[in-house]
């Protein structure tokens, strides 16, 4: 692993303590800071530093609750496949805030592949689904073909990211004394 990684073009480093840091905000971001930089090697005003430049730079882009969705009420999850017709500026810019603005849709990636688009829609039942596809899905700028495929159990949602080996035990091995 290369020491040092571009935050998005910036000059501050993505190293190994970086890299640790959000291995363990990614596990508990409740934790405090003071937690987080002994668990990484730090000191807490340097971890603190790191962690509000990942946050300037965009490489922490927020911080959120994981929701059991069936307890809040939106038991059916359903992947939604789309087409267009048409792949011109104006007709996608249009599509992708039609998509932005309709809060059942959770996530929306433009694909390779037989589909251009694929979704993931929250709903609390079939009934709201068969609604969002009239009322919603098949008025989206664009779109000629929809498929849906209704999720029947989920195997695995992590929010965590495979960051390179080695971040959290490399910045641990690396200290010499806190920096």
């Amino acid at each position: 692993m290369s020491e040092k990684n571009s935050l998005n073009g910036l000059d501050t480093p993505l190293d190994r303590y970086s890299l640790a840091i959000l291995a363990e905000l990614l596990r508990d971001a409740r934790q405090t800071i003071q937690q987080i930089a002994d668990k990484v090697g730090l000191s807490a005003s340097p971890c603190w530093k790191r962690i509000k430049d990942m946050e300037a730079a965009g490489v922490i882009r927020g911080y959120t609750a994981i929701v059991d969705t069936e307890k809040v009420g939106l038991g059916l999850r359903v992947i939604v496949e789309a087409n267009m017709a048409q792949h011109s500026e104006t007709t996608v810019r249009q599509f992708e805030r039609a998509v932005a603005a309709a809060a059942p849709i959770v996530q929306c990636h433009a694909t390779t592949g037989e589909s251009d688009y694929v979704m993931s829609v929250l709903v609390p039942d079939i009934k709201r689904y068969e609604q969002l596809l009239h009322d919603t899905m098949f008025k989206l700028p664009g779109i000629t073909h929809v498929r849906s495929a209704i999720v029947l159990k989920e195997i695995k949602s992590e929010m965590r990211l495979a960051l390179p080996e080695g971040s959290l035990t490399s910045a641990r091995r690396g200290r010499r004394g806190r920096v």
